[in-house]
């Protein structure tokens, strides 16, 4: 039935003035059976009998059917309940939208209870759910509203996040577990969007012997941080943007600048060369590095280690005066010389006393 025409009143009863809910039209259907067996699995039958209102695109059992052998099944283990969820939510709308509403959406995104949005397509076919066709609309029921589609829709696989990313790929240990004693797991796992350049376990080992351990003790959690952060952009600046930014400096989560350098042999950021791109996340992108950037030391930094570079710089000898001082001390020295003169003085006027006659 093409959109905008009333099915015959199959929510109604001419013996009752309320109409049933979404799930008891559904199950009253007789067509719709594996849809509220699922609907059973997933801890959604209370929901979809609360007051709503709610638009359900409903597939058919014969669009469960297209599915491929054993998915149904698989779906409906407690285990996968919550892909189950995830499912089926995506087939349902907030509010009561009517054909003669839906037929004016074409091209129009739509956000589901699942969170993610479904695509609308009117054309002379007539209209299309995602990869769906509507085939019987304008079920009314007590708390919204069914059309009935003739296939499965299924939401798009969300990716993971910049973290779960990193964790799950395996060559980002040492830096995951950076940013853990760094306390920015949350900060990285959060909406973002970031562009991360992050450095492989293999760049973390080219840092001097001891380096990483040191970083990952709590007293130097402030270092590491501004570490991590110099590693991270706001926003999400896919590869196709880095290439056409040679010599720019781009400012980092840190507050410093780090520098593209585009060549013959790739992109730099500062002295680490990008070998993985665009490994998008939900929350950002990925690049990957093969070696740790630093970034500049600030301007204290730079005080306390000139303070001690200059503690450390041996004092200047002034050699005149040691010069001097040790021939006052030296075997032959000036002082020595008069001492042994006044010696022999006094020993000389000693004999002389003792040779004279006595009065």
């Amino acid at each position: 039935m093409p959109m905008g025409m009333r099915t015959p009143a199959v929510c109604r009863s001419s013996d009752v003035q309320m109409m049933p809910d979404i799930v008891d039209t559904a199950v009253g259907a007789g067509s719709f059976k594996t849809l509220a067996a699922a609907l059973g699995a997933a801890g959604l039958v209370d929901t979809m009998k609360s007051p709503g209102p709610f638009t359900v695109f409903a597939p058919t059992d014969e669009a469960f059917a297209k599915l491929p052998a054993g998915t149904v099944e698989e779906l409906i283990k407690p285990e996968n309940k919550a892909k189950l969820t995830g499912i089926l939510t995506y087939h349902v709308v907030s509010g009561k939208v009517m054909a003669s509403t839906v037929v004016t959406m074409d091209g129009a995104k739509v956000p589901t209870v699942n969170g993610a949005e479904i695509t609308i397509k009117v054309g002379t076919d007539g209209v299309m759910v995602d990869g769906a066709k509507v085939v019987t609309t304008d079920i009314e029921c007590d708390n919204g509203v069914i059309h009935v589609i003739d296939s499965v829709i299924l939401p798009a696989e969300k990716k993971p996040d910049i973290v779960d990313t990193a964790v799950a790929a395996g060559s980002f240990k040492t830096l995951a577990a950076a940013l853990g004693a760094a306390g920015l797991v949350e900060t990285m796992k959060s909406a973002g969007p970031f562009t991360v350049f992050a450095p492989t376990d293999d760049a973390f080992a080219k840092l001097p012997k001891g380096t990483v351990e040191t970083l990952l003790e709590p007293e130097n959690k402030a270092k590491l941080a501004a570490i991590l952060t110099y590693h991270v952009v706001s926003g999400k600046v896919m590869a196709s943007t880095v290439v056409t930014m040679d010599g720019k400096k781009v400012g980092t989560v840190n507050g410093a600048e780090a520098t593209i350098k585009v060549g013959k042999d790739g992109v730099m950021v500062d002295k680490a060369k990008v070998v993985t791109t665009d490994i998008e996340c939900s929350n950002g992108v990925i690049h990957v590095i093969d070696s740790v950037i630093l970034p500049p030391p600030t301007a204290m930094e730079k005080a306390l280690a000139m303070k001690a570079a200059k503690a450390a710089k041996p004092k200047r000898i002034n050699t005149k005066k040691a010069s001097y001082i040790e021939r006052l001390k030296g075997p032959s020295g000036l002082a020595k010389g008069r001492m042994v003169t006044m010696a022999k003085r006094a020993e000389e006027a000693a004999k002389a006393a003792a040779a004279a006659p006595a009065a």
